[in-house]
């Protein structure tokens, strides 16, 4: 592309080759060519501004490219922007409602901050006023990036072994002072330290927008919802070899993974490819037909990416799904047991 052609993201918005590579430099630094591409063209979709950073890219394990996976991720504004383009968007004039526990107080949690909770406004003309209320909660001990510290460091002391898949040394994490404990810590490297109010009410507001706006919203996440896991995946990147594989993955999430919400009120969480088939059909189980709805609506970029990437097991999940909608339109129970289901491969 040479600097003098433009690519349209939404009317009024055209960026240059020139102003494609400052893209590319900045708020979507660490893509590939086809992730980049990705990211573009979900951009130019939601009518989202990189430049404000309305939208950006975040890649897990970026050195490793058996584990490599970007996640989008859009601000706040970016969210309530897309809401408010509907015209049936209306955000609430009370501030979060936080709820505390005194008990709670520690490293990992300073203000003992139990949930917080934020409602939206959508437009519906059968309630009162032509507007209804939709809350969204967020937890504290599902969304703060949470380290572990203690007192004098580790060091890393050679096992003798080495990595199946690398070839290289294979080290354990051993406190350097006799009989140290490790401290649950809140990671204060962003503004969860100097605002964990605003960060947790985030959380809790991209919550009730996705639930309220699933088509509009659908595979986009605030940033403050991927602190935890980006904390994590530093701490994997400075450990990396350091512990044995299943260990290592588990502390990473597994971050050959896919970023799922099960219900409305669940947090945004990885899962592993390999367990996929398995958890959704075992959630599904027990959802009504307005979760069902939800699930499908949310996760629509999710489903697709576990199609192309695990076509057998998501196409008994496609079935169980069809299947419970079926019976569920129909009248049948809510069990989803009776007869004969399809199993994950």
């Amino acid at each position: 592309m040479t600097t003098n052609a433009v690519v349209q993201l939404r009317p009024g918005s055209e960026y240059t080759g020139a102003q494609l590579a400052l893209i590319k430099r900045t708020v979507a630094k660490d893509t590939n060519a086809d992730e980049f591409d990705l990211f573009m063209s979900v951009a130019k979709m939601k009518g989202l501004d990189p430049f404000s950073k309305q939208i950006t890219a975040i890649v897990f394990s970026k050195d490793d490219p058996a584990k490599r996976q970007m996640a989008i991720i859009t601000g706040i504004d970016g969210m309530r922007a897309i809401a408010a383009r509907s015209g049936n968007y209306r955000p609430d004039e009370d501030e979060p409602a936080y709820t505390y526990d005194e008990t709670l107080k520690c490293p990992a949690n300073p203000l003992g901050i139990v949930k917080a909770s934020v409602r939206i406004n959508i437009r519906d003309a059968q309630s009162a006023g032509g507007w209804r209320p939709v809350a969204g909660v967020a937890y504290w001990e599902e969304f703060a990036p949470i380290k572990e510290e203690v007192e004098g460091g580790f060091d890393w002391v050679d096992t003798g072994e080495v990595w199946k898949d690398t070839g290289k040394p294979k080290k354990k994490k051993v406190p350097r002072v006799e009989g140290a404990k490790a401290i649950p810590t809140l990671d204060t490297g962003g503004n969860w330290g100097k605002m964990p109010r605003i960060m947790i009410a985030k959380c809790a507001e991209a919550q009730a927008l996705r639930k309220a706006f699933p088509e509009d919203l659908s595979g986009l996440y605030e940033k403050a919802e991927f602190d935890r896991a980006q904390a994590i995946e530093v701490t994997a990147s400075e450990i990396i070899g350091a512990h044995d594989e299943e260990n290592r993955l588990r502390r990473i999430g597994a971050a050959n993974s896919i970023m799922i919400q099960m219900t409305a009120a669940s947090p945004l969480e990885p899962i592993p490819l390999g367990q996929m088939a398995d958890r959704i059909i075992g959630e599904v189980k027990a959802f009504d037909l307005n979760q069902l709805r939800f699930f499908e609506n949310t996760n629509t970029h999710p489903l697709r990416e576990f199609w192309a990437r695990s076509p057998t097991d998501a196409l008994e999940v496609k079935k169980f799904m069809e299947e419970r909608r079926d019976k569920l339109m129909a009248g049948a129970g809510d069990d989803g047991a009776d007869g004969d289901e399809p199993t994950a491969a």
